[in-house]
């Protein structure tokens, strides 16, 4: 194994912010972690669609490329599909359903990699992946050893998993290699969410499949979002902030058009998109880096940005949202 050294990764972050790495290696088959050096600092990438470049890293990239998907198994109650981490996502959604399998259709269109979803708890359109997830595998790089977490053990929350947590995946101490998801046979739509109701309607379909619902999905989100081929982008930028039902309330009274969605724990979630867009930075640019003119809650760069004016945008977008409001807004991207 012989890692690639001074590596241009502007290609490999959907920001298409400049940096390079020290060292860069593309690992397709899980056997060659156990080569990987020990001691040198280390970031395991997926696709880059959630990631922002501060600058040049120092250590080693490990760029998560491993492939294949398979009907693992199935009993009466679900199908169990396992995928290496290096898979695109979308595809993989894709795959399922062209096999037969419904369940995750209201996450297509969603770019990143399977081995990248689990870290981020993905989710869209009343769906997180984390619902799904039966396992997950991992390379220790401390044990020099794969091992295996169940769902529970993963620990998903909003936008969040165990992953995340320090001394995990963000820290380079594991790298996910594959997942398995149960897909239930009682499969049942999820069309909670209004632009999903009406993009449905629009079509004249009043019972959909799980292809009618992907192919909604795909619509509303290639109407609200940008391709970040075209335009760069990393999706959406910030949390939803949640909320205690106190301050949900007060705001609300305030702003009556103020989107609110009660949550299992008695807090409520608030559309960070409408904070930022009541805010006046819908389509507001500071330098080469905005927030998206047809979703605010999108930041774009529009043209030679570097990590330290995404950073300046994102703090400007905060400040503003935080005095109209006295809501604080966190990033969802991984700052390396």
């Amino acid at each position: 194994m012989s890692p690639h050294t001074q590596i241009d990764l502007t290609p490999f972050n959907t920001l298409a912010l400049p940096g390079r790495a020290a060292h860069y290696l593309k690992v397709t088959d899980p056997a060659r972690l156990a080569a990987v050096p020990p001691g040198e600092r280390r970031f395991v990438l997926g696709g880059g669609s959630n990631l922002v470049l501060t600058g040049d890293f120092p250590g080693l990239l490990l760029h998560m490329a491993i492939a294949g998907k398979r009907l693992l198994r199935e009993d009466d109650e679900a199908f169990y599909i396992e995928a290496g981490a290096g898979e695109n996502w979308h595809d993989f959604v894709q795959w399922t359903l062209a096999q037969g399998w419904p369940g995750l259709e209201n996450l297509s269109l969603i770019p990143g990699t399977v081995g990248a979803a689990p870290v981020q708890n993905i989710g869209a359109y009343g769906l997180e992946v984390g619902e799904h997830l039966d396992s997950v595998t991992a390379w220790d790089f401390e044990k020099q050893a794969m091992f295996t977490l169940d769902r529970e053990a993963c620990r998903f929350a909003y936008r969040d998993s165990l992953f995340k947590q320090r001394g995990w995946h963000l820290d380079g101490r594991i790298a996910i290699v594959a997942a398995v998801f149960r897909l239930p046979k009682a499969w049942q739509p999820n069309i909670g969410y209004a632009d999903l109701r009406q993009e449905l309607a629009a079509r004249g379909i009043a019972e959909p499949d799980a292809s009618d619902i992907a192919d909604a999905v795909i619509a509303v989100r290639q109407r609200k979002l940008p391709d970040p081929a075209l335009t760069p982008n990393a999706g959406s930028f910030f949390h939803n902030p949640v909320v205690d039902r106190q301050t949900a309330d007060a705001l609300k009274a305030q702003h009556p058009a103020l989107p609110c969605y009660a949550q299992p724990d008695g807090r409520v979630k608030l559309a960070a998109g409408w904070l930022i867009e009541q805010a006046g930075w819908k389509g507001k640019a500071l330098g080469p880096v905005g927030m998206y003119e047809k979703q605010a809650l999108v930041l774009v760069n529009r043209g030679g940005a570097t990590g330290a004016d995404v950073q300046r945008t994102m703090a400007a977008v905060q400040a503003a949202v935080r005095e109209k409001f006295a809501i604080e807004l966190s990033p969802e991207p991984v700052f390396l």
